[in-house]
């Protein structure tokens, strides 16, 4: 018989999402930009914790103008509001926040997926 207490790396997976809930307690620092697969080669990018000073509306307007896309604002009940954008814009969302001034340091925002 084999020792079950011998096996170090049963029960011990790998979650990908646990850097996403560790941050949870610090939300009001980071940015969060996600992309979430649809159906074929669509993608949605999401955009979560753009302080509240800001005009969401205002926000997506540049984005959609900017990048050629469809945006809208989702108010969610858990996560507050959040900017969903068609496409895979991850990188063009990061740039445009950096360069607008809507974050001071390119190291706030955390940008998620793929």
């Amino acid at each position: 018989m084999t020792d079950v207490d011998g096996i170090q790396n049963l029960g011990g997976g790998f979650d990908p999402f646990a850097d996403a809930e560790s941050e949870e307690g610090s939300k009001g620092d980071y940015i969060h930009v996600r992309v979430q697969q649809r159906n074929g080669r669509k993608s949605l990018t999401t955009v979560q914790g753009i302080d509240q000073n800001f005009d969401y509306k205002k926000v997506v307007k540049e984005f959609k103008k900017k990048f050629c896309c469809n945006g809208t604002v989702v108010d969610d009940t858990e996560l507050g509001k959040v900017i969903q954008l068609q496409g895979d814009q991850r990188k063009n969302v990061q740039t445009f926040l950096v360069t607008e001034g809507i974050v001071k340091n390119k190291d706030l925002i955390k940008i998620h997926g793929f």
